[in-house]
């Protein structure tokens, strides 16, 4: 199962603008960012919710679902483990 601490968000957010064809540029524009900011965002494997919805939406992409994903993963895992046990 891959742990949280796994998911380097400023990675992802990095290489989904590259995917795009976006420069760094461009997203610091639209967040009213430097781009000094953004590459230390892309440097950070965490990030605040209210910066992770602006780029969300920035780049049209729903970054949360990386989380809820993994929330879902060890939710089954949870119930799994409480049923064996009781």
């Amino acid at each position: 199962m891959e742990e949280p601490q796994n998911i380097h968000i400023g990675h992802i957010i990095q290489e989904t603008l590259k995917t795009q064809g976006r420069s760094v540029a461009w997203l610091a524009r639209k967040l009213n960012y430097t781009r000094e900011n953004m590459y230390n965002i892309f440097k950070s494997p965490r990030i605040d919710t209210d910066t992770l919805l602006k780029i969300s939406l920035a780049l049209d992409n729903n970054f949360f679902l990386l989380y809820s994903d993994f929330y879902k993963k060890c939710k089954d895992i949870f119930l799994e483990l409480k049923y064996e046990y009781n």
